[in-house]
């Protein structure tokens, strides 16, 4: 057998690996394992050129597509109404949960909200399978509660992971394969007619894009894919997310290459924000402020969600808003604030025309609902046909920084979330609540790459103090110990903070910005 497993699969996930799924995924790897080991060095050189100085721009040699009079294969009618999105991992509970929720659409992830222990993987496609048939249930040991799916459940698409991340988990043809053909490949496989045969289809999302030749690997992939396996061209149904600075220049090209396939592009904020602070890491005139005030209303964080839906509109795809990470809370006054941030977020993003949007907790869906129902003209279930004709988006829109302050509190909470993020990421946990904000790998990085842009250029902070590799040191011992008594200490012993504390320093001390933390991390799973 040329698939391998280096752990035990969970007899209740057998029926996953099967002979047939396993060839499939191997036919997957064979073909294309080494395209994207290519595009990653892509990647690694065209970063060494922003490294230089050179500046991420509109593409000369793909001006034709931008010019052509072109658009994207028509959506599938039960797409056209994605108002609100709930994403979270591929969790059983929350699965059920999600797909109950006063939503269009649950996104289940295998990429930012989950931590891809083998165990988690496994499990996230058996309960994947339960779902698309209907199946799944779920009863809480702890209090015999029982979960169910309603009659009329949202619909279900799957983010697989993004091209950089590896599959421990198995060997393929003695090569460790790459996630997000195995997160691809068993869905498809197994739940494909599984769908069409109910009316729906396999719809996928598609993350960490940061260029049109990653969308033609992609287009490739599904077409293989789809031939393998019999299906009509356009069965498989995509939704890129947007969330790279430099794939932001080539939204209409990526468009192009997945025209086949593709029904939306998504703004990515979190990990947009993160690939700005990491495109720009040798840049001192391009440094982020306080993750916190770092919104959607910033000029430049503004242009990419009105050049987003500009782009979509024009070639008939939709164009979906970003997420509101905040958790409802119980004390009424907090409630209140979190009920107008998310209020505010949603306008601006209706206001500029999106037709769509993502939330983290279903608290907050009558919120999100309200204010894109009320944006939506009589009888329209989004606002595709709001086209930003007039709206001309150029180069330095997209890359000025936004002015704010540097604040040693923000430094500190940075610090914590960090610690606390990364520690539950190695315990085998991909999304947490911390302080109000339900905190994913995205939020994350935003954190510790923010960290690391300080103290690289020695940023003076409101308190006078200087972010330094000394300061940051002294800084995260203290914060630690906030920590400590934050989860008490049994947590604290039990857990693997000392991993994640150490993981931390290494990180925002390194000499260059590491692509993304769940590389180092995911050595220790």
């Amino acid at each position: 057998m040329t698939v391998k497993f280096n752990f035990e699969v969970p007899a209740e996930t057998s029926g996953i690996f099967t002979d047939e799924a396993n060839q499939f995924v191997e036919s997957l790897h064979n073909k294309f394992s080494a395209k994207i080991s290519e595009l990653l060095q892509a990647r690694a050189s065209r970063q060494e050129g922003f490294n230089n100085g050179k500046l991420p721009d509109f593409l000369p040699s793909t001006k034709e597509v931008r010019s052509a009079d072109w658009k994207v294969r028509d959506i599938p009618l039960e797409l056209l109404d994605r108002r609100v999105e709930i994403t979270g991992p591929v969790d059983r509970k929350m699965i059920i949960n999600a797909l109950n929720s006063d939503v269009k659409v649950f996104m289940a992830d295998f990429e930012d909200s989950l931590s891809p222990t083998w165990e988690n993987v496994a499990h996230g496609q058996q309960n994947l399978y339960d779902a698309v048939r209907k199946t799944i249930s779920f009863e809480n040991p702890a209090n015999g509660k029982k979960y169910a799916l309603n009659d009329d459940p949202a619909i279900l698409m799957c983010r697989v992971r993004g091209i950089h991340l590896q599959e421990k988990g198995m060997l393929v043809n003695d090569e460790v394969p790459y996630g997000c053909l195995v997160d691809f490949g068993y869905y498809l496989f197994h739940n494909a007619k599984e769908l069409m045969n109910n009316g729906s289809g396999p719809y996928f999302y598609i993350p960490k894009l940061q260029s049109h030749t990653e969308a033609r690997l992609w287009n490739e992939v599904i077409n293989f894919a789809e031939d393998t396996l019999n299906l009509p061209r356009g069965t498989v149904r995509v939704t890129c997310l947007i969330e790279t600075l430099p794939a932001v220049f080539e939204m209409d090209e990526i468009l192009f290459e997945l025209k086949d396939h593709i029904v939306a592009l998504n703004c990515g904020r979190w990990d947009y924000i993160f690939s700005y602070i990491k495109t720009f890491q040798n840049d001192s005139t391009r440094i982020l402020p306080d993750r916190y005030q770092v919104g959607m209303g910033q000029p430049f964080l503004n242009a990419y969600s009105r050049l987003l839906i500009k782009t979509c509109h024009k070639r008939g795809a939709m164009a979906m808003g970003g997420m509101a990470a905040f958790i409802p809370s119980k004390d009424p006054d907090e409630n209140k604030v979190v009920t107008e941030k998310v209020m505010s977020d949603k306008l601006l993003e209706t206001n500029n025309g999106h037709d769509g949007t993502w939330i983290a907790h279903p608290g907050l869906s009558d919120i999100a609902n309200n204010v894109f129902s009320n944006a939506f003209d009589s009888g329209k279930t989004n606002q595709m046909h709001i086209m930003r004709e007039d709206d001309l988006i150029k180069q330095d829109d997209l890359i000025t920084a936004c002015d704010g302050d540097f604040t040693e509190n923000c430094f500190r909470a940075n610090i914590r979330v960090s610690l606390r993020y990364i520690e539950a990421w190695l315990r085998g946990v991909g999304c947490v609540p911390i302080y109000g904000l339900m905190e994913d790998a995205a939020t994350a990085e935003i954190s510790r790459s923010s960290l690391w842009q300080w103290v690289k250029h020695n940023i003076k902070m409101d308190t006078g103090a200087v972010a330094s590799a000394e300061v940051f040191e002294k800084i995260l011992d203290e914060e630690y110990n906030v920590v400590q008594e934050e989860v008490g200490q049994n947590s604290l012993d039990s857990g693997k903070f000392v991993e994640a504390k150490s993981l931390l320093k290494d990180l925002v001390l390194s000499d260059e910005l590491t692509d993304f933390l769940t590389l180092p991390a995911y050595r220790s799973i």
